[in-house]
């Protein structure tokens, strides 16, 4: 932990609290549900957005006028969407989940509300729009599993404040928004969350220079990427001081307790307004980065309801996330609970210098060497 003084210089604080060994052994039991754990378990409301993914698997992307062949099974249709990866992370994770969103009276509509309640999730308030198609997003991803993403919205930004009213019906413990849904949509939510004093968690994704971050109210949590960060700031977070400025210049243009910047492989940015931690990534194999932002963002938000630590939140979102970008996909990519408390476990495991089980519950050989020590 880092904090910034008066003076402006930083201080380096030994903070061994919220360690990956912590994580596993005060947080599994935390975050598990329905065995024998006496906690709440959180109902949360996702207003956001879905989609079908078209994904496209490439080599490399071909350069303007060039025409590029690929064999195999190197395309597919899959359900995808900012707000629908997240609402399927947090059904995986054992929350009470409720999505409101928009899909077309379509084929690709139908299809997805079928998935979603396969997934246990609580699909009362998802609208099925009669003029405008399900969202459709365009995935380009290459062999090093970089991704370029066109997001065609359809139903999406048709969701109106009516949509919005009837999913608070629901009673939900948290609301988490993204934005690639109308502004309206998210101010109103936003505005209702603060009126019946329930935490607002925002993965501030896509972003425009013109949002008008000042009628978000209050926010728990507001977690943009690095090209979101830039966009919103001016201040591209390549390093600890430009992520020291882009986090306070963040920090006066919304009222958030908390900034969490999400900066890929070279891990997160935690900013509480006083204090800073820099949290390092897992060092995997990336397949496919497509939902590891949403994975992180979902993840992070569960667990912090659970136990209200940011910092052990966001440490688990990392392996969280490790775990999705080595796997294809969108939805397909994001890893069950019982997954992630292994890969900790075995994490644990590789730093007391233990040899893997059979079933997985030690740490492979090269865990160590693999994995960067949080």
């Amino acid at each position: 932990m880092r904090i910034l003084t008066k003076s402006g210089e930083k201080m380096l604080i030994p903070d061994k609290s919220c360690g990956i060994i912590w994580i596993y052994k005060h947080l599994t039991d935390t975050v598990r549900q329905g065995t024998g754990c006496s906690m709440k378990k959180a109902r949360i409301l996702v207003v956001s957005s879905a989609n079908i993914d078209f994904v496209q698997r490439m080599r490399r992307v071909p350069y303007s006028g060039e025409t590029v062949v690929e064999t195999g099974e190197s395309y597919s249709y899959v359900p995808g969407g900012k707000g629908a990866n997240s609402a399927i992370t947090f059904a995986r994770f054992g929350a009470d989940t409720v999505f409101t969103c928009r899909v077309g009276r379509d084929s690709n509509g139908r299809r997805l509300k079928a998935i979603y309640e396969r997934e246990g999730i609580d699909t009362r308030y998802i609208q099925e729009d009669p003029e405008v198609p399900t969202g459709l997003a365009s995935i380009l991803v290459e062999e090093n599993g970089k991704n370029r993403i066109i997001v065609y919205p359809g139903a999406n930004m048709t969701m109106s404040e009516e949509d919005i009213e009837a999913g608070f019906t629901c009673y939900p413990d948290a609301l988490y928004l993204q934005l690639e849904i109308p502004d309206a949509a998210v101010i109103e939510a936003c505005r209702r969350a603060n009126q019946d004093g329930i935490p607002v968690f925002i993965d501030a994704g896509p972003a425009r220079m013109d949002f008008p971050l000042d009628k978000l109210g209050r926010v728990e949590v507001f977690s943009p990427n690095e090209n979101e960060t830039r966009i919103f700031t001016g201040i591209s977070p390549a390093n600890e001081d430009s992520c020291i400025r882009a986090a306070v210049k963040l920090s006066t243009l919304v009222d958030a307790k908390y900034i969490v910047l999400k900066l890929g492989e070279r891990g997160s940015f935690i900013y509480d307004g006083a204090e800073y931690w820099s949290i390092p990534a897992e060092r995997v194999k990336a397949v496919d980065t497509t939902a590891a932002g949403d994975v992180f963002s979902a993840v992070m938000t569960y667990v912090y309801l659970q136990n209200g630590n940011i910092v052990s939140a966001v440490k688990y979102a990392t392996c969280a996330a490790a775990l999705s970008v080595t796997r294809p996909g969108a939805s397909t990519s994001i890893p069950m609970l019982e997954e992630v408390v292994t890969y900790a476990r075995n994490k644990v495991a590789a730093e007391n210098g233990e040899v893997a089980q059979a079933d997985g519950s030690g740490a492979p050989a090269d865990a160590e060497e693999g994995t960067e020590k949080a």
